[in-house]
């Protein structure tokens, strides 16, 4: 009997703008937010793992200038998607 496994790992790319995070004060937790509900919108879960490389890209240059997009691979396990920093293809 195949296992189910196979077809629920789900993995995709997506290149995230994070422009309406410059219109608030603290600028990186709302950025932060905006990847967690892109991910809820596209993926259709609520469980979202972001790992530590993303954190670290994403906070580089302080809370107040994060990128103004960020490029991620998203892969979902079941019902969690954990998120990565994609690196120059």
């Amino acid at each position: 009997m195949p296992e189910m496994n196979e077809e629920a790992n789900e993995e995709r790319i997506y290149t995230i703008p994070l422009s309406r995070a410059w219109s608030s004060h603290r600028r990186s937790p709302y950025a932060m937010r905006l990847i967690k509900s892109f991910i809820r919108r596209h993926m259709k879960v609520e469980d979202i793992i972001i790992s530590g490389e993303v954190n670290e890209y994403l906070w580089s240059k302080g809370i107040k200038s994060p990128p103004r997009r960020i490029r991620i691979k998203a892969i979902r396990d079941n019902d969690i998607v954990t998120i990565y920093l994609v690196k120059g293809e």
